[in-house]
């Protein structure tokens, strides 16, 4: 059973960084596919970033790409995503999932496993 625990998240300043973490304390998601989404308040769930088990490619929603990186541990069993050059735009809560089959995706109807979320906030 996979079991996600996500953490990192807090207040920053616009143009600051943190660092998520995701981890799956039942071992089993280094074969899995694995993506981070976030859902600000009246919106809806979004893809962030995605990564397939091997480590890459990796892909990213256009709003993030080229500040946001995408990562993974398989031998710690551990996700990451380092954010940089937060803005206030980027306020959500924030998810990692896990998708057991199937081709690597951006709908989150498509992923099996969630993490109860990390709050991230961006002050202007």
């Amino acid at each position: 059973q996979v079991q996600l625990v996500e953490s990192g998240g807090g207040l920053v300043q616009a143009g600051g960084s943190l660092r998520l973490s995701c981890a799956d304390s039942a071992r089993t998601f280094s074969s899995y596919h694995m993506g981070w989404f976030r859902q600000a308040p009246g919106k809806e769930r979004e893809f962030v970033a995605g990564v397939p088990w091997t480590g890459s490619p990796t892909y990213y929603a256009d709003s993030v790409k080229g500040r946001f990186t995408i990562s993974r541990d398989n031998a710690k069993n551990t996700l990451y995503l380092q954010m940089n050059s937060l803005n206030p735009e980027d306020t959500a809560l924030y998810y990692c999932a896990v998708l057991v089959r199937g081709l690597l995706g951006t709908r989150s109807a498509e992923y099996d496993y969630w993490g109860q979320g990390t709050q991230v906030t961006v002050s202007s």
